[in-house]
């Protein structure tokens, strides 16, 4: 008998507003879509945080015993600025900007993104596809929704019908919008003189002389648009109907409401069961932003090489900050929060620690079964890893109190105590027993922090030489002093 045959999970689904039961399309087998990153530049610290939700979403289905499809793709072409139909292609203006090919745009950035989700012990999707890699589908797709009266072509591009497609269907269901209101706030757009009205959206684009990625269709030499690319990929390999979609809360509207749009247009039926949302990610209480430089990226966070944060944060603190916050909320980025996470991490890994040292002794103090069904009834309860968190610090309260000889274990539960801690904490949270490395890295901290204070003294006595010495012998070992108003810190490159 599987797990999640004895556990019934409950999602929050944006389409319907409200917590369901989930039964999935055909049992013990579930389809997961998550929209990937548009590899131009280095991934943003949001998107991170929104996959980071997925992969434990991932991971406790996996725990239940269910096969997942988990499908997340790389967006390689078709985005344009501002999320808009008209303006340059993302990847197209790097390529432009760094005088290389949009290709090797691609390239550096996924690899980039990898290596991100790698060192933060992310699980690989079962299958990744790339826009540009699924031109075929993509085509045949606009020729069935053109066939089904959905779309139209314009000038060598295809726009999708709107206002055609509500007079049978309901488009804005998924963000709770009226077409009318988005006639009414609907702005004038540069270069959309083609389309019938502006609510209508790109489902190809006919490339003008100068756009390099361009491929040939029945329409012109062009290029999908951004939605029509996850519509594409998403059905070609979870079929029509699938369980889960997700994606930040910012895809919500246009993109996810687009997709909704498309299948229905082109093959009659609403394509998800479940709608799941992460929420924004903040940086000390702001919107992260670069035009304002209130913006930080994951290997400054991990390396400490930043202006926001007092050190470098491992992987596993990382997770940790992000599990203790549902995936539903809005997550404020603090240093004091990071710290404050840091010093829960390593106390709960070194109560894992110490639990694998302990004996049985005597009768339990402890109802580990009913602890272990309310770990389940956490996750079950729309992925509440926060509330989850909190039973796994009753079990490390009751592990010290064993280690004390304040209270017994019997072996049965011993057991069943170690099996769901580790069940937890590693294959579900994916968090990584770090607690060797954190000592090292804390005896390390230790260390610089004593030159550091032999360095104020040097400064205070005017001796500008060894404070020099002291500064420029770290640097040349990789380690970073930064003078700032609140004392100096430091960061390892």
């Amino acid at each position: 008998m599987q797990l999640y045959q004895s556990n019934q999970i409950k999602i929050y689904n944006s389409l319907t507003g409200k917590k369901e039961v989930f039964k999935p399309i055909n049992e013990g087998h579930v389809g997961m879509y998550v929209c990937g990153p548009t590899v131009y530049s280095n991934v943003h610290l949001g998107n991170v945080r929104t996959f980071m939700s997925f992969d434990m979403v991932f991971r406790y289905l996996k725990h239940l015993g269910y096969k997942v499809r988990y499908v997340r793709n790389i967006t390689d072409a078709g985005h344009l600025e501002n999320d808009e139909d008209a303006g340059e292609d993302k990847i197209t203006k790097k390529a432009r900007l760094e005088q290389i090919e949009p290709m090797e745009v691609v390239q550096r950035y996924t690899v980039d993104f990898h290596n991100i989700l790698n060192t933060l012990n992310f699980l690989p999707p079962s299958i990744e596809p790339t826009a540009t890699g699924h031109i075929i589908e993509q085509i045949e797709l606009i020729s069935k929704i053109i066939d089904n009266g959905f779309a139209y072509e314009v000038n060598g591009s295809v726009y999708f019908d709107v206002h055609k497609f509500n007079e049978t269907n309901e488009y804005g269901k998924l963000s709770k919008r009226k077409l009318e209101d988005l006639i009414h706030n609907t702005r004038a757009l540069d270069g959309q003189s083609d389309k019938k009205n502006p609510q209508d959206f790109a489902l190809w684009k006919k490339a003008e002389p100068q756009h390099i990625m361009r491929w040939p269709s029945p329409w012109s030499d062009g290029f999908p648009g951004w939605h029509l690319e996850c519509t594409a990929m998403s059905t070609k390999y979870l079929g029509e109907q699938f369980d889960i979609h997700g994606g930040g809360m910012d895809l919500k509207f246009p993109h996810h409401e687009c997709e909704i749009a498309q299948n229905e247009a082109a093959k009659g039926v609403s394509p998800v069961n479940y709608w799941m949302h992460a929420n924004m990610l903040e940086l000390n209480g702001s919107r992260m932003s670069k035009s304002t430089g209130n913006t930080v990226n994951p290997n400054e966070l991990l390396s400490g090489d930043n202006k926001f944060f007092s050190k470098a944060f491992a992987p596993g603190v990382i997770r940790f900050f992000n599990a203790q916050s549902s995936y539903r909320s809005v997550l404020d980025l603090t240093d004091d929060g990071l710290l404050a996470s840091e010093k829960g991490f390593n106390r709960l890994m070194e109560g894992i620690k110490l639990l694998n040292n302990i004996k049985a002794s005597g009768d339990s103090a402890f109802d580990v079964n009913a602890w272990k069904q309310k770990c389940y009834d956490a996750m079950n309860d729309d992925f509440n890893s926060p509330i989850l968190i909190a039973h796994l610090f009753e079990a490390v309260k009751y592990i010290n109190q064993i280690k004390e000889g304040k209270a017994g274990v019997s072996q049965e539960d011993l057991e069943i105590l170690k099996t769901t801690m580790h069940a937890f904490v590693f294959d579900v949270l994916g968090l990584e027993n770090t607690s060797e490395t954190n000592s090292g890295t804390d005896k390390l901290s230790g260390a610089v922090d004593v030159l550091i204070k032999l360095r104020q003294e040097a400064r205070a006595n005017k001796d500008f030489a060894l404070s020099d010495k002291i500064r420029d012998e770290l640097a040349e070992v990789g380690i970073v002093l930064k003078d700032g108003k609140d004392g100096t810190t430091f960061s390892i490159n």
